[in-house]
């Protein structure tokens, strides 16, 4: 479900015209993609953001696939469906935070969004990476959501778990790349065009 926030939020910069180019990207700026239809993840978290990738520099990303930990062109993310809005991290020790992500490159991607695992997520890994200059990370983790608008956990989340002998983990400590965006020391600055 498309959350007012996001809705007014694309609305705004679709009237504004922002538009930003990868040249005006800085270290450790957050891409988030908006998806262009409601999936498994837009349905159990706030607004139709589904995924969170770190700039590295004017030409890559590092993020967490399903290939795992990788560090992906800039212009391969423009030939996706939909659309990366681009967030700006106050306070972030650029540097320190980018030598921190790279320390994940190779980690398998976790299929099972667990935090108490060596597999990364996406938002995983941007929590895990992103610090101040004194080194203490910016972002803490929520309880993670699988539950609808209704408060009910999905069919989908539930077979999904079933299917690996594990119980939902419902409000276990974790982080969506939705929620993240929408955290007070994220400036969304534009849309990557």
């Amino acid at each position: 479900m498309v959350t007012m926030m996001t809705r007014l939020l694309t609305m705004m910069l679709m009237l504004q015209g922002i538009s930003v180019m990868a040249q005006q990207l800085k270290p450790a700026d957050l891409l988030f993609h908006v998806a262009p239809a409601a999936n498994q993840i837009t349905n159990v978290t706030p607004g139709m953001i589904d995924h969170v990738a770190i700039v590295m520099n004017k030409d890559s990303v590092i993020e967490a696939k399903h290939r795992g930990v990788v560090i992906t062109p800039l212009d391969s993310l423009r030939h996706q469906e939909g659309y990366y809005l681009i967030g700006r991290v106050q306070h972030a020790d650029s540097r320190q935070s980018l030598v921190n992500a790279s320390r994940y490159l190779g980690r398998s991607y976790d299929f099972v969004f667990l935090a108490d695992n060596d597999d990364i997520y996406c938002s995983e890994l941007v929590q895990l990476s992103m610090v101040d200059c004194q080194g203490k990370r910016l972002f803490t983790t929520v309880p993670m959501s699988f539950h609808d608008a209704t408060g009910h956990i999905t069919d989908y989340w539930i077979q999904f778990y079933a299917q690996r002998g594990m119980a939902v983990p419902e409000g276990q400590p974790g982080t969506n790349p939705a929620e993240l965006s929408q955290r007070k020391l994220i400036k969304i600055i534009g849309r990557l065009h």
